[in-house]
């Protein structure tokens, strides 16, 4: 005969609980956010450029780890200098995500602080733990000299834990994943365990396509210029994208599209390389450059053209 004891499960080693909890990710534009937020959830949800303000929208990437779910959202860079309806619709996405969040990441420079920086802290609410990261350490050549810059940072404000740290470097990462944990709320998670976005493949797709248009045009086209995807079709293992490059100006169409369109077809061959590497599949990409004037300070346009 068997002998069978019941062994309460506390003492047969129980699974610890899940945990899940909303992480804002804000800063100045340029801080590196969309990049903290890529190396997080382990593949590109957000776009990255050297032009102020890439990020336009509320982004959120997933990553589960163990039995902790971390819900990133990637925030716009708050904008202090311009007041077009773009820019309000960007302010508003950042006050709408922190009254939202469990948990806020202060994205700034390693060692450096500027006015822009302080009027991101100002809006923080007090009622939320703020984790500050110091990015880019990669670039500070003598790490002594941030310990007095850290003591000034630390008399600003009360931060629930200070991370110094590339995003670039995979061991940071891991790091700041054990770090962030224990903030987490002991509940179920939101999404599947091998999700990474819940955003679409479409928003991801034109996403791509600026992307490319903000790294090859440079400094030179204004960041009021967006990307609208007009038709979607799935053939099998082959998509067929046709998108549309909206611009305020003439001038803005002729650097867009460059020499004998040279411009715009190396914007359309690096997007597609992008997207067929992303979707595991062929994809033919048609681009358009369309003039729509005024159209970042227009409400109208802005919601026709997604912007929450």
């Amino acid at each position: 005969m068997n002998n069978i004891t019941n062994t309460p499960e506390s003492e047969q080693g129980a699974s610890p609980a899940q945990r899940c909890g909303l992480i804002a990710i804000v800063g100045r534009p340029n801080v590196g956010k969309s990049t903290l937020l890529n190396a997080l959830v382990g593949q590109k949800v957000s776009i990255t450029s050297n032009k102020a303000q890439t990020t336009r929208h509320r982004i959120t990437g997933v990553r589960t780890v163990d039995e902790a779910q971390f819900v990133f959202v990637d925030t716009p860079g708050f904008q202090t200098k311009h007041n077009a309806a773009l820019n309000r619709n960007l302010n508003r996405t950042v006050h709408g995500v922190l009254s939202d969040v469990d948990l806020v990441l202060f994205v700034v420079e390693a060692g450096r602080f500027g006015l822009d920086d302080a009027k991101v802290l100002a809006l923080l609410p007090d009622d939320k733990p703020v984790v500050l990261i110091a990015n880019k350490l990669d670039a500070v050549h003598r790490r002594a000299e941030l310990a007095p810059w850290l003591k000034g940072m630390q008399e600003r404000r009360n931060f629930s834990e200070f991370v110094p740290l590339s995003a670039k470097k995979e061991a940071d990462v891991q790091r700041l994943f054990k770090i962030l944990k224990p903030y987490l709320p002991e509940q179920g998670w939101f999404y599947d365990e091998d999700a990474l976005t819940d955003r679409s493949e479409k928003f991801l797709a034109s996403e791509i396509i600026r992307e490319k248009l903000f790294r090859l045009t440079g400094d030179e086209l204004p960041y009021t210029s967006t990307v609208v995807i007009d038709k979607w079709e799935d053939e099998g293992e082959l998509r067929r994208i046709s998108a549309s490059i909206v611009v305020e100006r003439d001038a803005h169409k002729g650097m867009v599209i460059g020499q004998g369109g040279e411009l715009l077809k190396r914007i359309g061959s690096e997007s597609r390389q992008e997207l067929e590497h992303l979707m595991d599949g062929r994809v033919f990409l048609e681009l358009w450059v369309k003039v729509r004037s005024g159209w970042a300070d227009s409400e109208e346009h802005l919601r026709s053209y997604g912007y929450e």
